[in-house]
């Protein structure tokens, strides 16, 4: 694993230090091609281990939604199914560390993979979690605000009552057009500080204010093409939650492998005297 700094200062000498900076690269249409081409490539080499991670985070998903209406909580369906797509980087990171060993040619069995990932906790990738969960909650607290003050004389006891009253009420439709906007701005930022920070935090010995930095500056320099990437990914996971989460098995390891592809084509490490 690369480590932020590189060389040493001699005993009674001065020596110039060595420190990693990170280039962001202007990032094309091209580029996402290319980065589907080898996600899906990686997703062939290794169909069996990368499924596995996809049929993981379906069942979880499963059993969230299940939690949610046997608990009477049918309200949260609807904010949950924004919100599932947001955590899948979570969920991927096994998925970045069989790109980073396929991209090497180095061998690698279910051992090393689970080792990396069990390893994480001891790095940056636990504050990680802290900011996602922490945006999550606020999205879920707003959710349940509008929901009380915009259909406060509606009723529902289950998931269908919900969406009658969500769509096909002229309340409804206020609170879904109130939660989009609001929805739609957390999600844009969680989008921002997550989109290669992740696998940067995998593949680099940082701190993750680095590594959301760094996202921040790929999204920000690079805005269109980001968020037609953000597109692609809301899309495809929200399509693969239908036949019962069944199609994130497929989707979830191609676009984590994708986005791996990505981040090493939108951020260049590079050493600089400081």
């Amino acid at each position: 694993m690369a480590t932020e700094t590189a060389g040493s200062k001699p005993l009674n000498t001065v020596a110039s230090q060595q420190r990693t900076t990170y280039t962001v690269n202007t990032v094309t249409a091209d580029d996402i091609k290319a980065s589907l081409k080898a996600g899906f490539s990686d997703f062939v080499s290794r169909p069996m281990m990368s499924g596995f991670f996809g049929l993981f985070y379906a069942v979880f998903g499963i059993l969230f939604v299940w939690c949610l209406v046997w608990l009477g909580k049918v309200w949260m369906v609807l904010p949950a199914a924004v919100a599932f797509p947001l955590i899948a980087p979570f969920a991927a990171a096994g998925l970045y560390e069989m790109s980073r060993r396929l991209q090497r040619n180095e061998s690698f069995g279910w051992s090393e993979i689970l080792t990396v990932m069990a390893n994480q906790r001891k790095r940056e990738m636990g504050w990680m979690a802290f900011v996602t969960l922490f945006i999550l909650w606020i999205w879920f607290y707003q959710f349940r605000t509008v929901l009380v003050i915009v259909l406060q004389d509606s009723s529902f006891s289950d998931l269908e009552g919900f969406f009658r009253v969500a769509f096909f009420t002229s309340e409804g439709w206020t609170f879904l057009a109130i939660g989009t906007c609001v929805g739609a701005f957390l999600s844009a930022v969680l989008f921002s500080f997550t989109v290669v920070a992740m696998p940067m935090l995998l593949d680099r010995d940082i701190d993750f204010i680095t590594a959301m930095l760094t996202s921040v500056r790929v999204v920000t320099e690079n805005p269109a093409v980001m968020l037609a990437w953000a597109a692609i990914i809301t899309v495809t996971m929200l399509l693969s939650l239908v036949p019962a989460f069944l199609g994130l098995i497929f989707t979830l390891p191609i676009l984590g492998h994708t986005t791996w592809h990505l981040y090493q084509r939108a951020v260049t490490p590079t050493l600089a005297n400081g």
